[in-house]
């Protein structure tokens, strides 16, 4: 078993074709094939079922893939920080639940490095996605929130995925709406002044549990909603509906732009709060991109160093 068939298994199963995946690796598909077959012997798995519709991967072979993932992951990272440079670009990515300061740490992380080196990748994206993302190595660094409702069930799955929690920074929950919503100027908001106007939260697809939300107070009875997949949408729908989300607070007007406002939503006898902090997988070396992340992410959220 070699660190090359890892990575042929890998690009197999993104391309869904051998041929496909032949040609990116520029070698023959005889070739491929064998070294695959090979592999699926000394494993003593199936990794993929081959038809004449391309290949797709085995249940067995998605355990097998997500440690294969790892492996070229780390392996990665160790070549990063102790191989001399080479014309290979290191590959960098965060996935994150919509948060503009997560954007923002990431505009100033790349901006201390040389882009024709790197290949980076930001993803805001599902909860689900974030953590299957880090478990599988596509991100090396997730950010999402955990609080008393859902802390129980995100911690397990956690775990059951080989990933840490470390918590940031922890928020009182904010209503954000635009500026010119009639609520805009109070100085906090209840649930009986949001009666009227539309809660907008994000989609969370097939994995759409109340735990994987990332709006806090997620099963309240709100008696008017609106999904959103982007966080674009999310802020025209705010503008042209009076709608509005529950958030941390912590907002980047470079990024959202200045016709919005954060406040203080009073959530009367509930203590409710959010605990922002980053997954990681357990046991692994951490590349020093993902430290100038981690750092530029403290700055902005005022966090000492």
């Amino acid at each position: 078993m070699t660190l090359q068939q890892l990575k042929y298994a890998l690009v197999i199963a993104e391309t869904g074709s051998m041929n496909k995946a032949a040609e990116q690796l520029y070698v023959s598909q005889p070739s491929l094939t064998a070294s695959v077959q090979e592999l699926e012997k000394e494993a003593g798995i199936l990794i993929f079922n081959r038809s004449g519709r391309g290949v797709t991967v085995t249940n067995d072979g998605a355990e097998f893939l997500r440690y294969a993932q790892q492996v070229v992951g780390q392996f990665d990272i160790l070549a990063e920080k102790y191989s001399a440079k080479g014309k290979v670009k290191k590959k960098f990515g965060v996935s994150a639940q919509h948060y503009s300061f997560a954007v923002k740490a990431f505009v100033e992380m790349v901006k201390r490095f040389d882009t024709a080196e790197y290949e980076f990748a930001i993803r805001e994206t599902k909860t689900a996605e974030i953590i299957s993302d880090v478990a599988t190595m596509r991100s090396e660094i997730g950010i999402i929130y955990l609080n008393n409702f859902n802390r129980k069930a995100l911690t397990k799955l956690l775990s059951t995925n080989g990933l840490v929690f470390t918590p940031l920074t922890e928020c009182q929950p904010y209503v954000y709406l635009w500026k010119g919503h009639p609520l805009a100027q109070k100085k906090k908001i209840t649930f009986e002044d949001l009666a009227d106007y539309p809660c907008l939260s994000f989609e969370q697809g097939a994995n759409s549990s109340f735990y994987y939300a990332e709006e806090i107070l997620s099963t309240a009875d709100y008696p008017r909603t609106i999904k959103a997949n982007d966080r674009a949408t999310m802020l025209n729908l705010m503008i042209g509906l009076n709608g509005y989300t529950l958030c941390s607070g912590i907002i980047c007007e470079e990024l959202n732009g200045s016709d919005y406002t954060a406040v203080p939503f009073d959530c009367g006898d509930t203590d409710e709060v959010m605990e922002i902090g980053y997954i990681t997988l357990k046991n692994t070396l951490r590349s020093r991109t993902a430290a100038i992340y981690l750092e530029e992410l403290r700055r902005y959220l005022g966090l000492q160093q």
